[in-house]
C-alpha cells in the first residue's frame, strides 16, 4: 500500500516537472515593438500622445503644489543655518560623545609569574567601553 503511494507522488512530481520545461519563452514573454521606454511613456503620460494618465499626473502635481508665504520666505535663512555645514558643527553638535564611566576596580594581594612573586593589592582605573563611542544626530543624549 505505500509502494503505491510512493509511486504516485514520484509520477505526479515527474509529471509537475517536465510540464514546468514545456512552456517556451516567447509564449511566457511575447516580444513586441514596445521598448521599455515606450511603455514607461506611454503609463506616465510622459512623450507624445500622453492623454489622461499625462492628465492625471500633473492633477496630482499640482494639488501638492503651493505658495510660500511672507513667513516661510523669512524664516528660510534661520532654518538653512541649522543645517549648513562648519567643521564646527560637524564634530561637536552633531556627533556628540557618549558618556563613557571609569570603572574602579581593586585587586588582591595575590602571586604572579612562573616564580610565584607576591603582588601587593592596588586599584586600577578603566573605561566601561574599549572605544569612544559617538551619538548619531538626533539620538538621545541625556541619562537613561
Amino acid at each position: 500500500m505505500r509502494r503505491i503511494w510512493i509511486e504516485t507522488a514520484a509520477t505526479l512530481l515527474a509529471a509537475m516537472v517536465l510540464g514546468g520545461c514545456a512552456t517556451s519563452k516567447d509564449e511566457l514573454m511575447p516580444h513586441g515593438p514596445q521598448t521599455m521606454l515606450d511603455v514607461w511613456n506611454q503609463e506616465t503620460g510622459g512623450g507624445a500622445g500622453g492623454g489622461q494618465p499625462a492628465r492625471q499626473l500633473l492633477d496630482a502635481r499640482q494639488s501638492l503644489r503651493r505658495p510660500l508665504t511672507e513667513a516661510d520666505v523669512q524664516s528660510a535663512p534661520a532654518a538653512n543655518a541649522a543645517y549648513t555645514r562648519t567643521a564646527a558643527n560637524e564634530i561637536y553638535r552633531q556627533f556628540h560623545r557618549l558618556p563613557n564611566p571609569d570603572l574602579v576596580m581593586y585587586v588582591f594581594p595575590h602571586l604572579a609569574g612562573s616564580d610565584p612573586v607576591p603582588v601587593p593589592g592596588y586599584t586600577t582605573v578603566f573605561p566601561l567601553y574599549q572605544r569612544v563611542q559617538y551619538a548619531m544626530p538626533g539620538e538621545r543624549l541625556e541619562d537613561y
